[in-house]
């Protein structure tokens, strides 16, 4: 061969060479982290032939948007008046919740200003002010049931027993809470004293009343500290706090509770475990307070200033 036809050879070798070889082109606003190079790419010269054995191609992963904080902006305030009743009280079956005075020597502990979140849950909002605001069914005269010393206690437990003075369902005339479906509903932890939160996880209504297809759940808690609740995380939805009488709710949470010894707990257990329905029965009076304390009026506050923040720290 001569040495013309040999050169021409080589340079068309070294051109074919130059074809195949691949260049990827970096720019300087490109972070490293967010280039993803498949293995068989990674290792010697990147080639044509490489690409297409590849099943991955390199990639530019989008950077993730942070998580928009919930709107704590107090749209609206409520006041709940408590009252201290030294033995159970039984309503009078033939009249409505608003119109009974269910203890006749009850003794007033105070009012609660409770500052809701409007922006950030505004159906949940919207349902607590009609219960406190409503003539017909509200939760005046209604009981805390269950407190829960060192942590929250519970109200507006929904029943068909009118002696106990619980919230009569149904509540068709409230809307569907469209909120318990929304993630976004449950980003507020429960870190502190004085949190108003709708109960989910929590909810203890009749099973008679959680079956009607009227049923709206407006069973709440308030946290009472001294610590936080992070059992409450995740399934039950906070809609406000505590402006005013914080020292209220604290008093509530020193009253005693019916507590069962370790042998009937463990035997509750035991019959839990075997099926026995009379052990969820014997369960639900756990936690329930020996004097009743209960809700003797309520109402709405004018907010003059929509942009209120929280008091507490």
């Amino acid at each position: 061969m001569s040495k013309r036809r040999r050169s021409y050879t080589a340079r068309k070798g070294q051109r074919k060479k130059e074809r195949e070889t691949v260049l990827i082109c970096y720019h300087p606003t490109m972070a490293s982290s967010s280039i993803i190079i498949p293995p068989i790419l990674s290792a010697g010269i990147i080639t044509r032939r490489n690409l297409l054995l590849s099943t991955t191609i390199a990639t530019v992963s989008p950077s993730p948007q942070p998580t928009p904080s919930p709107d704590l902006t107090i749209t609206d305030r409520v006041f709940l008046d408590f009252s201290l009743c030294p033995t159970y009280f039984r309503s009078d079956p033939s009249a409505t919740f608003a119109s009974t005075t269910p203890c006749s020597d009850s003794t007033p502990l105070g009012r609660v200003v409770l500052g809701l979140y409007g922006r950030h849950v505004p159906l949940t909002v919207s349902t607590f002010k009609l219960m406190c605001t409503s003539s017909s069914t509200s939760y005046k005269n209604t009981p805390i049931h269950k407190i829960f010393p060192g942590q929250f206690f519970l109200a507006g437990r929904q029943g068909l027993r009118r002696y106990t003075a619980e919230v009569g369902p149904p509540l068709k005339q409230l809307p569907r809470n469209t909120d318990v479906v929304n993630s976004k509903s449950f980003l507020l932890p429960h870190a502190r004293p004085g949190l108003v939160s709708l109960c989910l996880s929590e909810n203890d209504d009749d099973d008679e009343a959680v079956l009607d297809p009227n049923y709206r759940n407006v069973e709440f808690l308030i946290t009472t500290g001294p610590g936080p609740c992070p059992q409450l995380d995740g399934g039950n939805i906070v809609f406000g706090t505590v402006l005013e009488g914080l020292d209220v709710v604290t008093s509530i949470a020193t009253v005693p509770t019916f507590k069962p010894s370790e042998n009937i707990r463990q035997f509750n257990d035991f019959a839990e475990l075997l099926g026995d329905e009379r052990a969820q029965n014997a369960r639900s009076l756990w936690n329930r307070p020996l004097k009743t304390v209960f809700i003797s009026d309520c109402g709405e506050l004018k907010v003059t200033k929509p942009s209120l923040s929280p008091t507490l720290p």
